[in-house]
C-alpha cells in the first residue's frame, strides 16, 4: 500500500488493516458492522468466486461484529468466539493487537 498523508495518518493512529469475508454466490448483497464502527454496516464487493471482501482500518481494541447478508443478521462462517448478545443471538469477537 503506498504510504499517502491518509495512510501515515492511520498508522500514527495505531490502526491496523482488518480483512473480512464471507462466501455468499448467491447473496446480492453483504454488509459487516460491529462495535468498531458504531454498528454502522460497510459494503463488501463481491469477487467472481462468491466472497464478498473488505479491508478497513480497525484500532487495536477487542471489537463484537456480525455480517448484515441479504436483510439478515449472520455469524462468521469461519470458526471464531462468539459471545450472546441482547436480542438473544451471538455476536462474532474480534480482536486487533
Amino acid at each position: 500500500m503506498p504510504l499517502t498523508t491518509e495512510n501515515a495518518a492511520r498508522k500514527r493512529a495505531g490502526s491496523r488493516e482488518v480483512n473480512f469475508e464471507y462466501f455468499a454466490p448467491e447473496s446480492k448483497e453483504v454488509q459487516v458492522a460491529g462495535t468498531f464502527n458504531g454498528w454502522r454496516p460497510v459494503s463488501l464487493r463481491k469477487n467472481r468466486d462468491g466472497r464478498w471482501t473488505v479491508t478497513l482500518d480497525v484500532k487495536p481494541g477487542r471489537y463484537e461484529y456480525r455480517f448484515f447478508v441479504d436483510g439478515t443478521w449472520q455469524n462468521n462462517q469461519r470458526p471464531c468466539e462468539c459471545v450472546p448478545n441482547a436480542f438473544g443471538t451471538w455476536n462474532c469477537v474480534l480482536e486487533v493487537r
